[in-house]
């Protein structure tokens, strides 16, 4: 047996209140500028905007009360108040006004309706239509909310892929000054002091770890460009010249393992240094099973130079070689030969022939030369590594014709 058709609306028959419709259908121009008017009056940041933005807030207004005309009387039929009050002004108006000045246009606009009510409603019809608006208000309050929801989300995932476009361009060398606009889209101050740190992506959403690391830089007061590429994690950090404090301000959020922060470059167009140095460290880590975490990927020069970073090399040898060489036979001579000497003041002094305090003052000497103390003994490597490397490069020019 079929089922009995569902009634058909009658489009002729009369609405319960009629009346007050009808007042409420030539009202409504009246009640839209008299929101305007009373945004214009109570609402400094209404006054203060362009008159462009001010236009669309006024269709969103005349909107607003149109949509509360249609669904009053249709108050049965689902509608997408969303779409019928927000879909009138430009997708930028999400941008041009923030969602406590949305909230504030509503309120006005909602308030000026509820004032108009006795003299808009029939006689008899005052609850009906005070309560009609308080169901409105809702309902037009939970579609602002979905409308900036929206709008944040689509936001959101375009300010990530914008943020990976900026950190891939960083780490693989081809920053430039469309990255650095990019940046800026992103909320970069161009800070004067921009270190990378690299580390292990734990597993699971990348999205969360992320935010992970924005939560921890806010906590430090560090700017920070990150993601996750492949199996690392990269955060571009700014705001402080010592980039190991701010590697481990950040570290919480990456993955067991080593982390290496690069050394501290002026802007983010020299930050590809930076990354550079910070991977080549990530590389050369096995090599140091007992480093720190985090560690500096300076730290880290002699085992980059013999993993083969040409960078290391070279600072290894314009950085200590070349000034020890500078200031004077003496001192390489003394720290090479106490270097053989396994580190022994009597020793090295026995083989160079002179008094123990000599080599002790130029060993001194050699840490005020460079920077890295010969008693030490992870100074000590180091020294080695650069003297070896010092000494090969010398022989390949002695060699070259």
């Amino acid at each position: 047996m079929p089922e009995p058709a569902e009634p058909t609306p009658n489009p002729s028959a009369e609405h319960p209140h009629a009346a007050t419709l009808r007042r409420l259908e030539h009202s409504s121009g009246k009640l839209a500028a008299a929101a305007i008017a009373r945004m214009d009056d109570q609402l400094p940041w209404y006054r203060a905007m362009p008159p462009e933005h001010r236009s669309w807030i006024g269709l969103v207004a005349q909107a607003g009360i149109a949509a509360f005309t249609e669904w009053f009387r249709h108050p049965e039929t689902p509608q997408a108040i969303s779409t019928d009050v927000f879909g009138t002004a430009p997708r930028e108006l999400t941008r041009a006004i923030t969602l406590r000045q949305t909230v504030e246009m509503v309120r006005t606009t909602i308030e000026v309706m509820e004032t108009a009510i006795n003299e808009v409603a029939a006689p008899g019809d005052e609850s009906v239509l005070r309560e009609a608006l308080l169901v409105y208000a809702r309902e037009i309050a939970f579609a602002t909310a979905q409308v900036y929801a929206q709008a944040a989300e689509a936001r959101g995932a375009w300010d990530a892929r914008l943020e990976s476009l900026v950190v891939n361009a960083v780490l693989s060398g081809e920053a430039d000054e469309g990255t650095v606009s990019r940046a800026a889209a992103l909320g970069w101050n161009a800070p004067e002091h921009v270190a990378v740190v690299l580390g292990t992506a734990p597993d699971g959403d990348s999205e969360l770890t992320v935010e992970a690391i924005r939560r921890a830089a806010r906590q430090a007061k560090l700017q920070v460009l990150t993601g996750v590429l492949g199996s690392r994690l990269v955060v571009i950090a700014g705001g402080t010249p010592d980039p190991l404090k701010a590697a481990k301000s950040l570290i919480g959020p990456f993955a067991a393992g080593p982390v290496v922060a690069g050394p501290v470059v002026g802007d983010l167009l020299s930050a590809t240094r930076s990354a550079q140095a910070a991977a080549a460290g990530l590389r050369a880590c096995p090599a140091w099973p007992d480093a720190p975490r985090p560690v500096l990927a300076d730290d880290l020069l002699p085992e980059r130079a013999m993993a083969g970073d040409p960078t290391a090399r070279t600072l290894l040898v314009e950085e200590i070689y070349r000034p020890l060489e500078e200031a004077g036979s003496a001192l390489l001579e003394t720290l090479s030969v106490f270097l053989e000497q396994a580190s022994s003041l009597e020793g090295a002094a026995r083989m160079l022939f002179v008094h123990p305090n000599t080599v002790r003052y130029r060993l001194r000497r050699v840490t005020d030369v460079t920077g890295w103390s010969p008693s030490d003994v992870r100074s000590a490597f180091t020294l080695r590594i650069a003297l070896i490397l010092g000494r090969l490069l010398d022989g390949e020019e002695a060699a070259t014709p």
